[in-house]
């Protein structure tokens, strides 16, 4: 490899200056230059050249804070979450070069250059948490891996948003910004109704974020201000919201086919059906029979099929227990005449035998 590796590292770090930075915060980051020096560096560059190149590559990572201070990208510090994300990009790469197995000066290039964009990347997330609104968090302060509670210099007023309700349906402001559940010290959110006058009239305070109006009307009309407010004096978010009431949505209506006309009976129990809705709406005194159907028609025939069917079986099953009773009842009667006669002969027979020794 020669002598060019010493002086490309050298090169490519000699802007850097020693000190912490946010990234090093991060027990994962520390861990991964271990196990890079450890695991990865013997097979992949010479020995002579591992304990510089760490050094050259820890400067550069301390040099993802040299950005420049402005209260609208970069204060020195950031959130957790925020440092989670630059952590999770720079792993995700550095994986991606030891996956790659590449070796000696190729390595140390694509190492050197994954690190710039990483600073990059970094600033990108920073300015992202130098967002909208006051927020109190947990920030880690980027020179000595400290936490603190601060209170992030951002802006206060969040904008007015239109909203546009119809009258007599309900009217919802919503004042919640999604960074607020991340957010400590807040406490209430303030719903104020500001008048023409710009006098203020308050109309709820509490946790929920959103204030609700049912079935408004026009004179709800107007111009509303939603403020959090924090433990401290300034809030931490205000939003104005102006309110346009639109005229009442129009049901087109048309009469059912069953009203009777205005001579046979009074307004109040005429039925309409409105297009929009599948229910028909009635009074309970206009209520009329349905008219019937084919289907209740074909209904009331087979049931009087199956009564008629029910009788004819009932009727048969009668007769013929009544036909073999009447059997029975005839040869028990005649049974009983015969045994009658035979006995009426035989007490004739000893009366004749009785008169004949008489005369004897």
């Amino acid at each position: 490899m020669g002598p060019r590796l010493p002086l490309l590292v050298a090169a490519l770090a000699s802007c850097m200056l020693p000190a912490r930075t946010c990234v090093l915060c991060d027990t994962k980051i520390v861990e991964a230059l271990n196990s890079l020096e450890m695991d990865y560096l013997p097979g992949h560059l010479g020995a002579e050249h591992h304990k510089n190149l760490m050094k050259r590559v820890k400067q550069a990572l301390q040099d993802f804070k040299e950005l420049p201070f402005d209260e609208d990208s970069y204060l020195g510090v950031v959130d957790e979450p925020t440092l989670e994300k630059a952590s999770w990009s720079l792993l995700k790469d550095l994986k991606r070069i030891t996956d790659s197995e590449v070796k000696d000066e190729l390595f140390v290039k694509e190492l050197f250059w994954m690190l710039h964009l990483q600073k990059d990347i970094f600033a990108r997330y920073a300015a992202h948490f130098q967002k909208e609104g006051m927020m109190l968090q947990t920030l880690i302060w980027c020179s000595n891996c400290k936490k603190q509670v601060h209170a992030c210099r951002k802006s206060l007023d969040c904008g007015e948003r239109k909203v546009e309700v119809h009258e007599m349906e309900d009217m919802i402001l919503d004042c919640e910004l999604n960074w607020h559940h991340a957010s400590q010290g807040l406490t209430d959110y303030s719903f104020y109704r500001v008048w023409r006058n710009k006098s203020e009239t308050l109309v709820s305070k509490g946790k929920e974020p959103t204030l609700t109006k049912i079935m408004v009307d026009p004179l709800d009309a107007g111009t509303y201000r939603c403020q959090l407010d924090t433990v401290q004096s300034s809030p931490a978010t205000v939003i104005r919201f102006h309110v346009i009431v639109l005229p009442k949505r129009i049901a087109e209506e048309i009469p059912s086919s069953n009203i009777p006309s205005q001579d046979e009976v009074a307004p109040s129990v005429v039925t309409w059906s409105v297009t929009k809705s599948s229910t028909t709406l009635q009074s309970p005194s206009s209520q009329s029979p349905k008219s019937p159907t084919a289907e209740n028609i074909l209904r009331g025939r087979l049931v009087g099929l199956l009564i008629w069917i029910s009788v004819v079986l009932i009727a048969g099953i009668a007769t013929t227990i009544l036909s073999y009773r009447s059997e029975k009842i005839m040869d028990s009667i005649k049974s009983w005449l015969g045994t009658g006669s035979e006995a009426a002969q035989s007490s004739q027979v000893p009366e004749e035998k009785a008169t004949e020794s008489r005369s004897q």
